[in-house]
């Protein structure tokens, strides 16, 4: 009971928790869509070339759709919070290079690569496991940076002890036996850019003193950045891995972006790479005969040579239309040596058309949109700078090559993610899609008002 002209302060009320759903359903019911996605490809092709099912059709859908379970089962154990996109992008483009390398295995039966390749494939999906169990805190590569960069600096140095192969010294061969280092060593790079930035982005922000509108840091603070950078990239020229260079180079432009948020450093990086780009063209035959090879790709047709692999490339694309000649009946296999690996995608254009395509890059676009929303949503400066680096380095490789491939740059010389033959590119790849799940898990559980275990 009060009395009048009295007030009473109402009780304080702790506010209700908010329990986030986890979204572990969503994502096992893509990981089915895209396993079903898959085995629907493979039967495709054996019916187009063949007209009948292809008899490992059975044990193709069993083997991917048991991976993609116990991949699943991982997250659900260690990153409930996890995007649950991630994992069946993954999944789907994974099948999806499985299925067009299957169809260019019958145009080559003396080289049969699906089956090597889906080996590599268990060997990146177990990696994924092994990372996502794991690593229980991303924070903790934060303390291993130095070790990154030095375990990539001697990955990229191996392969010139090796021979070239098409021109690149990229390749370690032993025994039948071959990796690509390379492909390792941008992810430990990506995690050295990020530790390094997140330690120094306050000094590289506001220290130093501003040229053309730019702020240029200290030597002392952007000099170890810088060396390392110069080194990493001046190694992959001498191994005319031209594309790899392309790949650290524009790594290092965003991540240094992102950390200061200074566009100066945009532009800079722009006009470095046009500088170098040229410098290179013309100074490197086997850049300059790729040069050439863009600015006139029918100069061999013209010559009475025939085509070459880019302008065939160019006429599969174009084969393909808006829908595509339908799995199995292109005739991309015309394009040569690289058809599995830096030409892949021009299968796919001529077999699925347009649409097709489309669907691939948003693919793509998703895969990389929801690692820098993860990164942006995250607090801790690391978390979000290696977020961003590691979509970035799947974004620079699509462009890089479907670019190429297209007709839009020169081409380099990589592998597409997921979907081109290559072991070290395929075990990479998910190794970068593990980390992205670690790091999203991290965003929503602070969120939640939980820190990690």
């Amino acid at each position: 009971m009060t009395k009048v002209g009295t007030t009473v302060a109402p009780a304080e009320t702790s506010a209700p928790s908010v329990r986030l759903p986890r979204r572990r359903g969503i994502e096992l019911a893509l990981i089915v869509l895209a396993v079903l996605l898959s085995v629907y490809g493979y039967c495709a092709v054996g019916l187009a070339k063949n007209g009948s099912v292809p008899p490992g059709a059975a044990g193709y859908g069993a083997g991917l759709g048991v991976l993609a379970l116990i991949a699943h089962g991982a997250v659900r154990l260690r990153a409930s919070y996890a995007d649950p996109l991630l994992l069946p992008i993954g999944v789907l483009l994974n099948g999806l290079g499985l299925v067009l390398i299957y169809r260019l295995d019958l145009e080559t039966p003396g080289d049969r690569a699906a089956p090597t390749q889906l080996v590599w494939s268990t060997v990146g999906v177990t990696l994924f496991i092994v990372v996502v169990l794991m690593l229980r805190d991303h924070r903790v590569l934060q303390r291993y940076a130095y070790v990154c960069v030095a375990a990539a600096l001697v990955l990229l140095t191996l392969p010139i002890l090796f021979p070239s192969v098409n021109g690149a010294r990229i390749w370690i061969r032993i025994a039948g036996f071959s990796i690509q280092p390379g492909e390792f060593a941008k992810v430990l790079l990506a995690v050295f850019f990020a530790a390094y930035l997140a330690t120094n982005r306050n000094a590289l922000a506001f220290a130093g003193r501003r040229l053309w509108g730019l702020q240029l840091p200290t030597g002392r603070v952007l000099g170890p950045l810088l060396t390392i950078w110069l080194i990493s990239v001046g190694v992959l020229v001498l191994e005319r891995d031209l594309g790899t260079s392309l790949l650290f180079f524009g790594l290092f432009v965003v991540l240094l972006y992102v950390a200061t948020g200074l566009t100066g450093w945009i532009a800079l990086g722009l006009l470095l790479a046009a500088v170098g780009a040229v410098a290179v063209g013309w100074l490197e035959p086997h850049v300059h005969i790729r040069v050439q090879d863009w600015l006139h790709p029918f100069a061999s047709i013209e010559a009475g040579q025939g085509p070459n692999q880019l302008a065939q490339s160019l006429f599969a694309f174009a084969a393909g239309g808006v829908l595509g000649t339908g799995l199995g009946l292109g005739h991309s296999i015309l394009i040569g040596f690289a058809t599995k690996s830096d030409f892949i995608l021009a299968t796919a254009g001529e077999e699925l058309g347009l649409a097709g395509l489309a669907a691939i890059f948003l693919l793509y676009a998703l895969l990389v949109e929801r690692g820098y929303r993860a990164g942006l949503a995250l607090r801790d400066p690391f978390g979000r700078l290696l977020a961003i680096g590691l979509a970035s380095i799947v974004a620079l490789q699509v462009f890089v090559i479907a670019g190429g491939v297209g007709g839009l740059i020169p081409l380099t010389g990589m592998a597409m993610p997921f979907l081109a033959q290559g072991g070290s590119s395929v075990v990479t790849n998910w190794a970068i899609v593990a980390l992205l799940i670690r790091v999203s898990d991290s965003a929503r559980h602070q969120y939640d008002g939980k820190e990690n275990p």
